[in-house]
């Protein structure tokens, strides 16, 4: 089977959920969920999935892309977390999603605010975060090793940092994701590719071990989709369908500042916050000249949003962080806009990563809360996979997948290659190589055809991309790509200048 999502095979797999009975129904598209769909679709087992929205509409896309080795869990003592996330890196460098996912260098700027022995400190965890790397079996020439640089160098790569009492910087490496919204795509299309029903604009109104009740967003229709098991993977709203598993959201800001704003950035820093022991500011340069600069961890009180809103309070914190390390201060008309995700996290979980129960301790930081996922099963039997973070989504949906099915084949997941991990051709453009891997080619084709389409819409974006997630990647409205298929909508002035051109691909032939 193909791997294109669009409004007709939405249509038609839509009527074949009404009737059929799915070994597997899994309600929420981030990461996570579609990473279960994928992992159950390719173990043989008939799959539909859904989402109140749209693929990557929650946390996934929100994070800081970062695809890590797990140092900070090293740090807190967390190191079965720091492992397992050195092998989930691993398997997005080398074998899953090459083209999505690369090695990416970040700087530690030694300030007078970064004693000696602190410096020598985190240096140790550097190398032992090193050390996980050659024990997961991550070469070196995807992923280098830390090392200390003068003062100069650090400039060379990051000209906006205050060169007065500047010591040098500790150089690492660590793995970052292109576009976490992409991810979830390809994950999406290939568990199409296998099967997969995925069905966005979905929205599940009551859960039970054998199905769910569930309403078409588009035109109202209610309708039960019927299950031998069901995997609760809403994330933060997991609860919601779930009563029995208790959360305390985290929400992490992170602002979006405009192009220039730091120069000719070529690393990303880290940015220790005062105060803290093993809690660092990022800042993240893109590809399209922006730069991301978070993120912060606060806890959330009061309903769980859709789409939370970044405080400026948030804003005012970052800016000051990040402030401490630069020549010259950021101001707020540095920030073109700001985001705010939402973490799913679990104080103690009375299972080892299988079944049980999640008890929420009410006391603490959300910071210090353990970023270790668990799979839980309800008393009705439905299973519920919360907590844990990007980087380990896949391994997250195989154990939510063996909860569900223990009696299904084994995993296949973590040596299967995504939607655009094939070889590139060598005269692929190197934007769209790192956006669209092997299918690079077919969007050149379609600019062929039509010359038009290959106009910029914005951040040299073209009119072909647009297209192409109208027919092969599930777009169904103009939300679906400028703030998902794309991240145009991130600062919403180029969201407001690039809205008849996502009309115009919506409405393309």
């Amino acid at each position: 089977m193909n791997s294109s999502l669009n409004a007709a095979r939405r249509r038609w797999e839509l009527d074949e959920a009404r009737t059929d009975v799915v070994d597997v129904l899994v309600v929420g598209l981030g990461a996570t969920g579609a990473g279960a769909a994928l992992d159950a679709a390719s173990r043989g087992l008939s799959v539909a999935a859904v989402d109140a929205h749209d693929l990557a509409f929650g946390t996934s896309r929100w994070s800081s892309k970062l695809i890590h080795g797990g140092l900070r869990y090293l740090a807190s003592g967390q190191v079965g977390v720091a492992w397992e996330s050195a092998v989930e890196r691993d398997a997005l460098l080398r074998f899953t999603a090459p083209h999505l996912v690369a090695a990416h260098p970040y700087l530690l700027p030694l300030t007078p605010a970064v004693p000696r022995a602190q410096a020598a400190t985190l240096m140790a965890g550097y190398r032992l975060g090193d050390a996980l790397r050659a024990a997961a079996g991550t070469p070196r020439r995807l992923l280098p090793g830390p090392s200390r640089l003068a003062a100069g160098r650090a400039l060379a790569l990051a000209p906006s940092l205050r060169a007065d009492g500047l010591r040098g910087a500790l150089l690492s490496w660590d793995g970052r994701v292109v576009d976490d919204a992409r991810l979830v795509v390809a994950l999406a299309r290939t568990a199409a590719a296998h099967g997969a029903r995925i069905l966005t604009r979905c929205r599940a109104l009551a859960l039970a071990g054998d199905g769910a009740r569930v309403r078409d967003e588009l035109t109202g229709d209610e309708f039960d989709i019927r299950a031998r098991a069901v995997i609760n993977a809403t994330g933060v709203w997991a609860g919601e369908l779930t009563p029995s598993v208790a959360l305390r959201p985290s929400r992490g800001t992170h602002l979006v500042l405009r192009p220039g704003a730091l120069g000719a950035l070529r690393a990303g820093l880290h940015v220790p916050i005062p105060g803290e022991r093993a809690r660092f500011a990022l800042v993240l340069p893109q590809a399209d000249g922006r730069v991301y600069a978070g993120l912060t961890d606060e806890p959330l009180d009061g309903p769980v949003p859709d789409v939370p809103e970044a405080p400026e309070s948030d804003v005012a914190f970052l800016l000051e962080v990040v402030g401490t390390a630069l020549d010259r201060p950021l101001s707020r008309a540095d920030v073109a806009g700001a985001f705010a995700g939402l973490r799913p996290l679990i104080d103690t979980v009375d299972t080892a990563d299988t079944a049980g129960t999640a008890e929420t301790a009410g006391a603490g930081r959300t910071a210090d809360l353990s970023r270790r996922h668990a799979v839980l099963r309800s008393p009705d039997g439905v299973v519920t996979v919360v907590g844990g973070k990007l980087t380990t989504y896949r391994r997250m949906a195989e154990d939510a997948v063996d909860a569900a099915c223990p009696h299904a084949r084994a995993s296949r997941t973590a040596r299967l290659p995504l939607v655009g991990a094939g070889p590139v051709r060598p005269d692929t453009p190197g934007r769209l190589a790192r956006r669209y891997g092997s299918e690079a080619w077919a969007l050149r084709d379609l600019m062929r055809r039509d010359p038009a389409l290959a106009e910029p819409v914005a951040l040299g974006i073209t009119l072909a991309e647009l297209v192409w997630s109208v027919r092969h990647e599930g777009a169904l409205d103009a939300g679906d790509l400028l703030d998902r298929r794309t991240r145009i909508g991130l600062v919403p002035e180029d969201r407001a200048a690039a809205l008849p051109a996502a009309e115009a691909a919506l409405a393309y032939p």
